[in-house]
């Protein structure tokens, strides 16, 4: 008498393991970056941009809210990030397709620990993302669906279509951060307005996420400057700059556009994340494992 599944059964599990595998493989593969086009009258490669749309951010006089505020209200689409899936572009040799604009190589400034520990993300981890937890800015932000800016007095909202309907609030009263021993999923975020520049830092982060699906990833000491211009009045400039020293040598800057959603009957939807969510128990299948966050050198 024979053990296990009968030889049939061992042969369908085979087949379902390695079709898994496969789509493991797919699912944590960055999409290949998409064409360089026009945004603003600016080149769609994230330096070039940067360049570009910050010179016409000087010259453009954006709308007024009846606060005074510049008017960043709107629903607002990120193609040019690509959902923020590879930030160094698909080659690190060919810095031409990165989001990086600081420094000038294009390439995170990872310690040498956290670039080996990148590689190890994607190769052995689920993406948290996958499972539904919270993903935090520059990502949220960068996401292929919509968002959704509304703004009041002392403070201002972002609603995100991805990521189970998730928003943000972002305080501008000048109320201090939360104590540093409480720490959430998307930080605790503090804004305020430099010139027509909507500048908001973001602390108090668990450290238990990722940027991107290549598994770049941050530790609970980020602090994250995130700035969003008009450049005119259906793009917005939006640069975050990253400072880990836990993570990175020093400081880094990605960039990308925000481009107003201009069909009328463009509805931001709910996304039902955990309802819906099947992806972790077939990763799991195919050997990858839940992530356990940062592990620093000792």
């Amino acid at each position: 008498m024979t053990h296990g599944l009968p030889i049939v059964g061992r042969i369908a599990t085979a087949i379902a393991v390695a079709v898994l595998g496969s789509f493991a493989a797919s699912a944590q593969q960055p999409p290949a970056p998409r064409p360089p086009r026009l945004v603003a009258g600016c080149p769609s490669l994230a330096p070039a941009f940067y360049a570009c749309a910050s010179a016409k951010a000087k010259a453009f006089t954006p709308s007024r809210t009846p606060d005074g505020q510049p008017n960043l209200q709107g629903v607002w689409e990120a193609p040019m990030a690509g959902g923020l899936n590879n930030i160094e572009g698909r080659n690190p040799q060919r810095t031409a397709t990165t989001l990086v604009v600081d420094p000038p190589e294009g390439t995170i400034p990872y310690h040498p620990w956290a670039r080996e520990q990148k590689a190890e993300n994607a190769a052995k981890y689920i993406d948290p993302y996958y499972h539904c937890t919270p993903i935090t800015a520059p990502r949220i932000m960068a996401s292929l669906r919509g968002r959704q800016i509304l703004q009041f007095q002392g403070h201002l909202t972002i609603v995100n279509e991805s990521g189970g309907h998730s928003f943000r609030v972002v305080y501008l009263d000048g109320r201090p951060h939360l104590p540093a021993d409480i720490r959430l999923w998307r930080g605790d975020s503090r804004g305020r307005w430099d010139g027509n520049t909507l500048e908001i830092e973001t602390t108090n982060l668990t450290g238990q996420s990722w940027f991107s699906q290549s598994g770049d990833f941050f530790s609970d000491v980020l602090k994250m400057t995130e700035r969003m211009t008009l450049v005119d009045a259906d793009t917005i400039l939006y640069t975050v700059t990253i400072d880990d020293r836990k993570v990175a040598t020093r400081p880094w800057t990605i960039a990308f556009a925000l481009e107003r959603a201009k069909d009328k009957a463009y509805e931001v939807m709910e996304e039902a994340c955990w309802e819906n969510e099947q992806d972790t128990s077939e990763l799991l299948a195919v050997g990858l494992k839940l992530y356990p966050g940062p592990r620093y050198p000792q």
